[in-house]
């Protein structure tokens, strides 16, 4: 079964949404630019807020797993 964990590899903050990308298999790019959109017309921060949310509660990736890069 597939957990949902944060990057340690793809990440600019950190890591929430290169580990969805990793999850779902979407380029994280993608994601990031749909993110921004949503926290814009959110009015910022509810957006952020959810960021934050998710640094605490994702867990980070464990060292020894390893992604497969297609």
């Amino acid at each position: 079964m597939k957990k949902l964990y944060r990057s340690k590899t793809n990440r600019i903050i950190g890591g929430v949404i290169g580990g969805l990308g990793e999850y779902f298999n979407i380029d994280p790019v993608i994601l990031r630019l749909v993110w921004v959109v949503i926290v814009v017309f959110t009015a910022l921060i509810p957006g952020i807020v959810v960021y934050i949310l998710g640094m605490f509660i994702i867990p980070e990736a464990p060292t020894h797993t390893h992604t497969k890069q297609t």
